[in-house]
């Protein structure tokens, strides 16, 4: 095992320590099979075969130990993923590991980690996800969902704003609201897919059309072209 192998001054870094934190990432970062583990500078990078080496100027806040492993903390991890991951999957990694549920850090540790590292490379792309982070998204996919629009020259969109069910009195939260034009844009994941799930889903949509909002139901497919689905959802909210 290589976390045995590593000298007591190197840890777990990157997309590495990502997964190690739970974050969610890309199919090709995932999977990549070679490690990426880090030191401070001024010390030697390590080399080997089956490492990534990097050289950080961080201080002691940047290194915690999780799971018996020693690897970059939360906000640190999420910085230094700057320079692996586009805006998309920089913000998604970011609204996971700041999620209101168990977040492992927070808004103000990932300002204080920019503001510390000014100048390293991917600082800037850090800093324009930093202001897209959202405490409340659910999933990867809905995180790329909420870039594409923020990006867009759509109008701005509430993010999981609790309606009320005029009817039942029940909460509902749509994934995007676009409230002058009655349009909700809700993301169906694979875990939409069961059974049950799949009936509170339809209940769900009912109710919500039975109050004037049209629903339209996204998935991992319309992502893929982000161009024409923002030229889509213009034409929906012009109708």
């Amino acid at each position: 095992m290589l976390a045995l192998r590593l000298p007591a001054h190197a840890f777990f870094s990157h997309s590495t320590a990502a997964l190690l934190w739970g974050a969610p990432l890309p199919w090709s970062v995932e999977t990549q099979p070679r490690i990426h583990v880090s030191v401070q500078a001024p010390a030697a990078r390590l080399h080997s075969r089956d490492v990534i080496g990097h050289r950080l100027d961080i201080v002691d806040s940047d290194v915690t130990t999780w799971g018996g492993l020693r690897l970059s903390a939360a906000a640190r991890t999420w910085f230094d993923l700057a320079t692996q991951l586009d805006l998309g999957d920089l913000v998604a990694v970011g609204d996971y590991l700041i999620h209101y549920r168990a977040p492992f850090t927070d808004r103000v540790e990932l300002a204080r980690v920019i503001a510390r590292c000014e100048g390293a490379r991917g600082v800037r792309l850090a800093r324009e996800a930093l202001a897209l982070l959202n405490d409340r998204a659910e999933s990867r996919p809905e995180s790329l969902l909420r870039v594409i629009l923020v990006r867009s020259d759509l109008p701005t969109a509430e993010v999981n704003h609790v309606l009320v069910d005029t009817e039942t009195g029940k909460q509902m939260r749509p994934d995007f609201l676009f409230r002058e034009q009655q349009v909700i844009l809700e993301y169906q994941g694979d875990y939409h897919r069961t059974r049950a799930q799949w009936r509170r889903d339809m209940t769900r949509r009912t109710r919500l059309e039975a109050q004037g909002w049209k629903v339209v139901e996204l998935n991992a497919d319309d992502l893929k072209d982000p161009v024409e689905l923002v030229a889509r959802i213009r034409a929906l909210l012009a109708r």
